[in-house]
């Protein structure tokens, strides 16, 4: 692991230039206490993510996704942005950072201060109903599952990226699930289970932002699914330099022309110290 002083003056003569997008990963929310499922906050955990499929094609599965993320969904909810989520959003003020997307369903670059982000897989304080596509707040439906389960309490464990929690059988048994209000049909967090696909019009919008990019800067993530490596192989194929800052390697690390391994929240707050103490104004040659 490269030490912040060693690595910051790379880093930093590389996003000077502005027309940054940033692609970030779970990577950068453990610093809020919210573990990633490759990097060294979840590397002993066994957890298996919920897919699509099992949702909605087995009824016990589904309540038990309810239960652990019922508990999980409040440990979520008061996770609070980090230095690194906040730097970004200054840097995004600056006009250094032209555009942003998220694996992330946390909300937390949006609660951090920037605007315009792309949630590739969703947010969880959403919930969409899959029968008529209603849309309504989690925390509505946080209050319909405490009134459905006044005795529910659970042992919550650590919080998994997609927002539930480890609980055994005994606790999940008897928790009762609730369908839409409007037309009674089955409710999912409005995120992309693994299985499901990203919207093909939020895929696209993506790759056009990379295409317009002059440097695609990915914070914290392994770069392991293709969800999030195809916009590393987009930049790559249109000539858009790559710089890559993980704890750990990624699947990416081919294409890029600096690879960082670093904390993240060390790192990018001295990263916006660096540029925005020496420039307040906008980037040279935009």
């Amino acid at each position: 692991m490269g030490r912040v002083e060693d690595v910051i003056e790379p880093v930093a003569g590389l996003v000077a230039g502005g027309g940054v997008v940033v692609l970030s990963g779970a990577g950068l929310s453990t610093e809020s206490g919210i573990p990633d499922y490759r990097g060294p906050s979840g590397a002993t955990r066994r957890h298996t993510p919920m897919t699509y499929q099992t949702f909605t094609g087995d009824q016990l599965a589904r309540r038990r996704y309810w239960a652990r993320s019922h508990l999980g969904w409040r440990l979520i909810a008061q996770a609070a942005p980090n230095d690194g989520h906040r730097a970004v959003a200054r840097l995004q003020r600056a006009d250094l950072v032209a555009g942003i997307i998220t694996q992330n369903v946390d909300g937390l670059h949006t609660a951090a201060g920037s605007r315009d982000v792309v949630e590739l897989h969703g947010r969880l304080d959403e919930v969409i109903c899959l029968g008529c596509g209603d849309r309504t707040p989690r925390l509505d439906l946080d209050r319909r599952l405490r009134l459905a389960n006044p005795g529910f309490v659970g042992q919550a464990g650590a919080v998994n990226p997609d927002g539930d929690v480890e609980l055994g059988d005994a606790e999940v048994a008897g928790f009762r699930t609730v369908d839409c209000l409007a037309c009674g049909g089955l409710l999912k967090p409005d995120v992309v289970f693994f299985g499901e696909m990203v919207p093909a019009a939020r895929v696209q919008s993506c790759f056009a932002m990379v295409e317009r990019a002059r440097l695609l800067l990915v914070l914290g993530s392994s770069l392991t699914v293709m969800s999030g490596r195809r916009f590393v192989l987009r930049a790559a194929k249109h000539g858009v330099p790559v710089v890559i800052v993980n704890q750990g390697p990624t699947r990416g690390d081919g294409y890029a022309q600096l690879r960082v391994d670093a904390p993240l929240g060390r790192l990018l707050p001295a990263l916006a110290d660096r540029l925005l103490d020496t420039s307040a104004a906008a980037p040279a040659g935009r």
